[in-house]
């Protein structure tokens, strides 16, 4: 198939968030993104992969319900890739209602049994996409329960934020939420504690231990400006990530890791 070809370039539309959100369905490129796609019941349409990447990811190909050979021309302008690894999926969207986030585990996994969240992330206003993507990454690697991204944040479906995730948008459930503050209150009628990531928060992450250890929602907000008062002021408590050097702050995605696993490593103490 090549680039010229109708489904290819209906395909490449995609890439506006306009018409991911018409459609609602969005690509995923690189092989551990398609390998996270195809673990999702339902969520893959298509694969599109090169003659080579065919060869390359066997696995993938047998797995996948539709595999379409491409020319590396075509790949390459459905791939928001520099250089390419050859295979791009077409997924539909897989976010989840918010109570799936704050009151239940295993929204990916009906089959599993479910439980009360112990840890999830939100996002506030988080407008880079590598950022968004990163903590995606970080709160799946933490073991957390879900994300939320809320307000005004990136398009979860952006094609740097699904690669920024590294396929870990698809192994935790994700809730997209347009009021923040609804976001707060949701968790803490779930039972959630909601701490708010802030520079001037009265609780020191270092001496936090006990409180780190109950089920809790962490709020981080946007990149250059944080929360706002009114947001963190609905939080139970505001908490600072020490700074010992000269520094004046922490990268947002940083940050995030930074608490999302000082949580996990108190909730299994």
């Amino acid at each position: 198939m090549v680039a010229s070809n109708a489904r290819v370039k209906e395909t490449r539309k995609l890439s506006r968030r306009s018409e991911r959100s018409e459609r609602r369905l969005f690509l995923a490129d690189g092989p551990k993104a398609v390998a996270g796609a195809l673990e999702v019941p339902d969520c893959v349409v298509e694969v599109f992969a090169t003659e080579a990447a065919t060869e390359q990811y066997a696995d993938l190909a047998s797995a996948a319900p539709r595999w379409t050979l491409v020319e590396d021309r075509a790949l390459a302008s459905l791939s928001d890739s520099v250089t390419p690894a050859g295979v791009v999926a077409l997924c539909r969207f897989l976010d989840v209602p918010l109570s799936s986030v704050v009151e239940v585990r295993g929204a990916l996994a009906p089959s599993l049994e479910t439980t009360p969240p112990q840890l999830i992330a939100i996002c506030a206003d988080v407008r880079d996409p590598g950022n968004a993507g990163t903590v995606i990454r970080c709160a799946d690697a933490a073991g957390a329960d879900g994300v939320v991204l809320a307000g005004h944040s990136v398009d979860a479906y952006n094609p740097k934020t699904v690669r920024a995730s590294v396929g870990s948008l698809f192994h935790l459930p994700l809730a997209v939420e347009p009021d923040p503050a609804a976001v707060v209150r949701a968790a803490q009628a779930a039972g959630l504690q909601v701490l708010a990531a802030d520079g001037a928060g009265e609780v020191d992450l270092d001496h936090a231990d006990e409180l780190l250890a109950a089920p809790t929602a962490w709020l981080f907000g946007n990149e250059a400006w944080g929360l706002p008062a009114e947001l963190a002021e609905l939080a139970d408590h505001r908490v600072r990530i020490p700074i010992h050097g000269r520094a004046e702050s922490l990268n947002l995605s940083t940050a995030a890791a930074l608490c999302l696993y000082a949580s996990a490593r108190a909730q299994r103490q």
